[in-house]
Parts: structure tokens; sequence; C-alpha cells
């Protein structure tokens, strides 16, 4: 399994970025949206991406040089268009004039729509918990491409439609809960189909409405799809997403699902900040964090149990690991890479093995 460093790993996805057409500043804020996902061991939403993300530039879907759109702006709101460009670039631009807002009156909220693969939504938690802001973060996938169906059924309606909590504090950094409210990640089944490896079990049904294995049976004709979270009570993380999308498809004026979806284009997005130095105030809110956090972490804890996980404790934990050996990519993935690389003319870096 080829390993690499992020310092290489993301010298190399920017090179291929502006060889592919990207700007200066796409392939730099892309660049490091990817790797750092894959640092902190959300490899579905890494480097394994960029191929696809170059395919869509070479095609003309997706839009390299679109900035940010403001189709409509008061002091609290902002309703964006991306235009279907890099969705990481107009997520931070949206971010930061949301942040500003936030500041200004104690809470802002802003739409998205058009924006393509927006990557990990806790970087922008993070980009909030910077600057000692909350914020709350969801987004649907414009109405193509959907992956979960409703429980009982036998064919996908929703997308995978992540939400993600960020708050300011914690000893080693904020708290930030992200997570996509189906079993899984689309994203990681199409790792394991690209490796040409099998999904681990109780996460995709195949098109009967069976367990499967084979991540090939998602992206079928019919389709497979993959289970909601919550295990048995699943229809909680059904309804969980369900909200979500419309939150983002309906408020931005985008898409929420429809019959007969197109091939998967990108995310609709709905954003909330918050300043909490308009509410209880920074300190409080800090200090509050500080005592929740040591009384949790405090818990007795069970025979063969080493300690326990807080939002955000595994990614930082991996990063950590990751950051002095280096981030391993499996077989299938880092050649999709490499063949990129070499239609594009760009030379491949060195990997250990």
């Amino acid at each position: 399994m080829p390993v690499i460093s992020a310092e290489s790993l993301q010298k190399f996805t920017e090179t291929l970025m502006l060889k592919g057409g990207a700007t200066e500043e796409e392939a730099r804020i892309v660049s490091k949206s990817l790797v750092d996902a894959n640092l902190l061991g959300h490899d579905s939403h890494g480097v394994m991406r960029l191929p696809f993300y170059m395919g869509r530039v070479k095609e003309g879907i997706l839009k390299a040089g679109e900035t940010l759109k403001i189709l409509n702006e008061t002091p609290a709101a902002i309703n964006g268009d991306g235009g279907w460009g890099f969705g990481q670039t107009v997520m931070h631009d949206l971010m930061n004039r949301l942040i500003e807002k936030a500041g200004n009156l104690g809470v802002s909220v802003g739409t998205l729509k058009h924006a393509s693969h927006i990557g990990r939504l806790g970087e922008y938690a993070e980009m909030a918990a910077a600057k000692g802001m909350a914020s709350i973060i969801c987004a649907n996938t414009h109405g193509s491409a959907p992956r979960v169906a409703p429980v009982g059924g036998k064919r996908p309606r929703l997308g995978t439609n992540p939400i993600c909590i960020g708050m300011p504090g914690g000893e080693k950094g904020p708290f930030v809960l992200d997570f996509g409210t189906s079993a899984t990640a689309e994203g990681k089944v199409r790792i394991k189909k690209i490796a040409g490896e099998q999904v681990p079990p109780g996460l995709i049904l195949d098109p009967d409405g069976n367990p499967t294995t084979d991540p090939n049976m998602l992206y079928g004709d019919p389709p497979g799809t993959i289970l909601p979270m919550g295990g048995d009570q699943a229809y909680k993380g059904f309804g969980l997403s369900f909200m979500v999308e419309m939150l983002c498809g309906a408020l931005s004026g985008g898409q929420c699902a429809f019959p007969d979806p197109p091939p998967p284009k990108g995310n609709c997005v709905f954003v909330v900040v918050i300043d909490p130095t308009h509410l209880g105030g920074q300190n409080h809110l800090l200090n509050e964090i500080t005592n929740l956090e040591k009384y949790v972490r405090s818990v007795p804890l069970k025979d063969g149990v080493t300690e326990v996980f807080l939002p955000g404790d595994p990614e930082k934990k991996t990063a950590a690991t990751r950051n002095e050996t280096g981030i391993s990519l499996d077989k299938g993935n880092w050649e999709a890479l490499t063949k990129l690389a070499e239609e594009l003319d760009v030379p491949v870096p060195e990997v250990q093995d």
C-alpha cells in the first residue's frame, strides 16, 4: 500500500489541479482540503476525489474559475450561487462572509446552490471555531445521485445528506461532529469499489433490498442502496436526512430529490454561524465547554477500555499518526492518481510501499 507524506501529496495534488485547468487559488484551497481529509482519516473525501473532479473540469461540468455569486443578501443572510465552480472555493468565500456577519449581529445564515462537491463539512465548522464561533452546516446532493432508501424501500430516494455541528474550545481543539445521515459515506463505498474490495457488513443493500458486501451493487442498474444510520431505528436517520434535504435544497433555491435524477454534480448547502459574544458570552461558553469536557472524560471506564471519544477525537488521533508516518492510499486509488498524472504530464512523487 503506497505511503506518502502530507506535504508531498499536497504538492502533487496542487500541481495536478493547475495542469488540469484550475486557478492558483482553487488549486491551493482544494488540494489542502483533500489532503487534510486524508490526514484526518476521512479518505472518502480525500485525494481519491481528484480524478473525478478533474474529469468533470475536462468535460466542462465543473467550471474552473467560477466564483461565488450573491443572489440575495441582508445584514444577517446570504443566498449564494456557486456557478458549478469548485465547491471548496465557493464555500470558503461563503463562510468568511458569514463569519463576518455573525460577528456583527450574533448570528448569520447562508445557503448555496450550484456548488460542485464541497468536500468535508467539518472543514467549514473549523473555520468558524477558529474565530470562536459555533456553526451548523448540512448539505444535500442537489437532487442528483440518490443513494439511500427509506426504511422498507428498495430504491434510493435521498443522498447521504451529511450534517455537522462545530463548537470552539476543547483542551485539544474544537469539537466537530461531522457525519452522514446514512450508515456510511458513498465515497467509502466508492473507495472499496475502486480498490476491488468488499464493504463491511451492515452498510449496503442490493437492488432487491437484501444485505450485501459487494460495492458494485450500489452502482448497478437498478442500483442498490446505502442503509440509513440508526440500525434498528434507521427511520431516525432517514428522518434526519429528509429534513436536511429540505433545509438545503428548498431554502437555497436549488433542488430537492426528484424522479429520474442526473449523475452526481454537486451540493446545495445550509449554514448557520453563531457568535457567542452576542449571547451568553465567549468566556462563559469556553468555561462551560471546559467543565463539560472534564466531566465527560472522567467517566469510569469499562474493563479493557482506555479512553472515551468525543467529537473530533478520532480525527485528531489519526492526524497525529499520519503526520508522523505518512498517508497510506490503497493501490487502486493511487493508480487512479498516477494515471491522471500521466495524462497531465505531471511527475509522480516517490512513495513508500
